[in-house]
């Protein structure tokens, strides 16, 4: 038997399995194809501890599972897998046309070929393996509102691939360097003492490059609530995202910043969730902005940051007033991205109060309504 046999056959036994009502979906297929790769079963019944290992959740289930696997592995001529294929042939290995006669039996699932039999000058068919798809591929195009908090939390290990990277600027800081723009005198004098106090060689300096604060004012009301806690998950599993300050909104604005420190995504979104009294509650965005504004972004928190917004654009509130504070935070912001998982319809138009106030302010507005769409989200923040 070919190595390619075994996939396609653990793929018939699987898709039967969940014909016959037992509950087998991509993920415990997936954990069969693991342990049949660690295990590498030598006989047909260390396959059946393989699945029954990783297929049954349940003793009534068992019988079930016997009837499908002694039906698909235990008919007239069982085939028996090696884990090497140049093994030696067990005692009650088949001919190679039975694991033929296997694979035409799987009803167009897959096309077994093995190796020619005596005497015949057959050429092997290709075996089209199954891909499974991994739980985070299979999570990554659906929409953050549509997901439960375990399959969100499932997410956290792609989240911790991005980086959340935000243009640099000069800092008030110097560091040494060969061209700086600066004359670095403490130094230069303290190396002419070994010259007899002559200043052989000028020391320079220059402005330390640093990051852009990234300022985060997540919508929190009952529509936004569950892209709400991707993005505070994001921003607590993304590379470059430990300077963030995080504020929410629906009725009041409430800043997270250090409550949130030092936790993990888990802790952080239940703290979030007990420290904003009004999560799920209304949109009042001019309202949360003016007092952004009179607060923390006039005081220089905001000054020369990158200012990303998640909401929906639903105000509740007078429009005039979002506009007015858009326009404050637009004099001191290096940056604005604005977040609405609604500009992912491709015939979407800003034509709600708050989002028709907003946009003229915005220097970018993204989508980030789906694993998939945070790439578009971590561009427009660094500006690329």
């Amino acid at each position: 038997m070919t190595p390619g046999d075994l996939p396609a056959l653990v793929a018939r036994f699987t898709a039967e399995c969940h014909a016959a009502g037992l509950p087998v979906g991509p993920e415990r297929a997936q954990r069969l194809a693991r342990a049949v790769v660690e295990v590498s079963p030598a006989t047909t019944q260390r396959l059946y501890w393989c699945a029954l290992a990783t297929l049954v959740s349940d003793p009534a289930q068992i019988p079930v599972l016997d009837a499908v696997f002694d039906r698909v592995f235990r008919g007239s001529d069982p085939p028996v897998f090696r884990g090497d294929p140049n093994a030696a042939p067990l005692r009650d290995d088949p001919p190679v046309a039975s694991v033929a006669r296997a694979g035409e039996a799987a009803g167009g699932l897959a096309r077994v070929g093995g190796g020619t039999s005596s005497g015949s000058d057959a050429a092997p068919s290709e075996v089209p393996v199954p891909a499974l798809a991994s739980a985070i591929e299979r999570l990554g195009g659906r929409e953050f509102d549509a997901l439960s908090p375990v399959e969100l939390a499932r997410l956290a290990e792609a989240m911790r691939a991005l980086r959340l990277a935000t243009p640099v600027r000069r800092s008030r800081r110097t560091r040494g360097a060969a061209h700086g723009d600066r004359l670095d005198l403490r130094r230069t004098l303290r190396s002419a003492r070994r010259t007899a106090g002559d200043p052989v060689a000028l020391a320079r300096r220059r402005r330390r490059m640093r990051p852009r604060r990234l300022v985060v004012l997540c919508d929190i009301s009952g529509s936004m609530a569950p892209y709400a806690r991707a993005l505070i998950q994001l921003l607590y599993c993304a590379a470059g995202a430990e300077r963030a300050e995080v504020f929410t909104f629906a009725t009041r604005l409430t800043r997270l910043t250090r409550a949130l420190a030092r936790s993990s995504p888990a802790v952080a979104l239940d703290r979030a969730a007990r420290l904003a009294p009004d999560w799920s509650g209304g949109t009042r965005i001019g309202e949360a902005l003016r007092r952004f504004n009179d607060e923390y972004g006039r005081r220089g928190l905001a000054r020369g940051a990158v200012v990303l917004v998640l909401s929906d654009g639903w105000e509740t509130g007078d429009p005039e007033l979002l506009r007015r504070e858009m326009a404050r935070l637009r004099q001191v912001a290096y940056r604005i991205v604005w977040a609405n998982p609604r500009t992912r319809h491709p015939d979407y138009r800003p034509l709600a109060g708050g989002m028709a106030a907003a946009w003229p302010y915005c220097d970018e507005v993204v989508s980030a309504h789906s694993l998939d769409a945070l790439g578009e989200l971590v561009a427009a923040l660094s500006g690329t």
